[in-house]
């Protein structure tokens, strides 16, 4: 028996990395999946590994930050499903800008309107779906939510206000069943990474992600399915004195104020080199 049997689960963002092995985590634990992302020729190819496991699932077109984009996606949801049990708001940009006053107005629009105004949308959208039966929410912030990035200060704001307004979903919807929770990633090894920094065969991937590793206390970079598994755990019963509360998976990184012996001692270094 699954732990997400008879429920339908609504994911954003679930043509790659985080949103892609949580579809397929839920449908392995027995969720009927809508994977929704902006690209649905790639969201079908996450539908036929589902499929191909066992599992039940669709593909759905959705623009997160274009409000009748967003209607479309819950009038077929309504329509198809008459409810849902889960939703996982993860569809989401990253981009570097430069400093503030250099940031293009037109990136930190984009970044704005997909990472934060899309889980509004998405949110409002599906939420009375829920209203009746309860459910869980979960939204993806990031570690960059919680402290802040050099040049990307329109991420930072959007995965911020992502971890607050998590916050105030919960406090609104707890009497009404739904529990609503964030999920903060650190750096997890997801095609944004390759696009952001470059893949790991080409010396600017590999130097990023050595980098990464090095100051990571778990010695490397995480893995979509080890997000997936915490994203399970949010959806599932086992969280259900849990809301309101944004659950950080970076591999230690915020345990500590700075990277201190670190950035001195060579040995740290050589401890992640070796932990690969």
């Amino acid at each position: 028996m699954g732990r997400l049997d008879q429920k339908v689960a609504v994911i954003t963002g679930s043509a790659t990395g985080i949103g892609q092995a949580t579809a397929l985590v839920f449908a392995e634990q027995g969720a009927t999946v809508v994977c929704a992302d902006v690209s649905l020729e790639k969201a079908q190819q996450t539908v036929e590994q589902i499929t191909q496991q066992g599992g039940k699932a669709e593909a759905v077109h959705v623009d997160v930050s274009d409000v009748e984009s967003v209607e479309q996606l819950a009038k077929h949801v309504k329509e198809t499903y008459g409810t849902i049990d889960v939703l996982f708001n993860n569809a989401g940009i990253d981009e570097q800008g430069g400093k503030v006053h250099e940031y293009p107005i037109d990136l930190f629009d984009r970044i704005i309107a997909v990472d934060l105004r899309g889980t509004f949308l998405v949110s409002k959208f599906l939420i009375p779906l829920m209203l009746d039966n309860g459910g869980s929410i979960i939204n993806t912030s990031s570690m960059s939510g919680r402290a802040a990035d050099l040049n990307r200060s329109g991420y930072n704001a959007a995965k911020g206000g992502i971890a607050n307004f998590t916050r105030a979903m919960a406090i609104d919807y707890a009497r009404h069943g739904i529990r609503v929770n964030s999920l903060s990633p650190g750096t997890i090894e997801t095609p944004l990474i390759d696009t952001l920094v470059g893949e790991k065969e080409k010396e600017q991937g590999k130097q990023f992600r050595d980098a990464n590793a090095w100051i990571t206390p778990l010695g490397r970079l995480g893995k979509p399915r080890e997000m997936a598994t915490v994203a399970l755990f949010l959806a599932s019963d086992d969280s259900s004195y849990v809301t309101g509360e944004d659950i950080t998976a970076d591999g230690g990184i915020m345990a500590y104020t700075w990277p201190g012996e670190m950035l001195i001692d060579s040995k740290w270094k050589d401890e992640a080199e070796k932990s690969e």
